[in-house]
């Protein structure tokens, strides 16, 4: 196998994940899309001023400590100007179960759901990861030749007019 060629093979990167964050992954992929792709200090005005608090607070706390691993990798690195967000993920954490109770001795059930959100900080604008995804595209099986078929498939008309089936 040949090796592949990486395009941003000298990109710095640093990340940073918060697991088990008591918010909902819906409310938590609002902020983080604002922030995805743009420098690390506009990332943090932002979220500094969002409305979603309690997630906007995780994420500020996240991306502080980002950048702090940044600045531990590379000590050039002067402030928050120099990074960008090159990527930022909201998975699904665990989720909690409880029942509300209702008439008649019923319960419903409520989820309490929970998140991880992990970034990357690169001083390339442009960076991306490099590896297949996991859900990427499948391959297309090919179709069958046409000839093959013809000569194999007998049609209902030419049963019923007894041609071209075994006699």
């Amino acid at each position: 196998m040949g090796e592949r060629k990486l395009a941003n093979n000298n990109a710095f990167v640093a990340t940073a994940k918060a697991r088990s964050l008591r918010v909902t992954p819906q409310k938590a992929r609002r902020v983080v899309n604002m922030i995805r792709g743009a420098r690390l200090d506009e990332a943090l005005n932002i979220c500094k001023f969002s409305p979603q608090v309690a997630v906007s607070e995780d994420l500020y706390s996240l991306l502080n400590s980002a950048f702090a691993n940044a600045k531990q990798k590379n000590p050039n690195i002067r402030d928050a100007k120099e990074l960008w967000v090159a990527e930022a993920l909201v998975d699904e954490g665990f989720t909690m179960k409880r029942y509300r109770p209702r008439a008649q001795g019923r319960g419903y059930q409520i989820l309490k759901r929970s998140s991880q959100i992990s970034v990357v900080l690169s001083d390339d604008r442009n960076y991306r990861s490099h590896g297949p995804s996991k859900g990427g595209k499948k391959p297309v099986a090919k179709a069958p030749a046409d000839n093959a078929t013809d000569t194999a498939t007998v049609t209902k008309t030419e049963e019923a007019n007894g041609e071209g089936g075994a006699e």
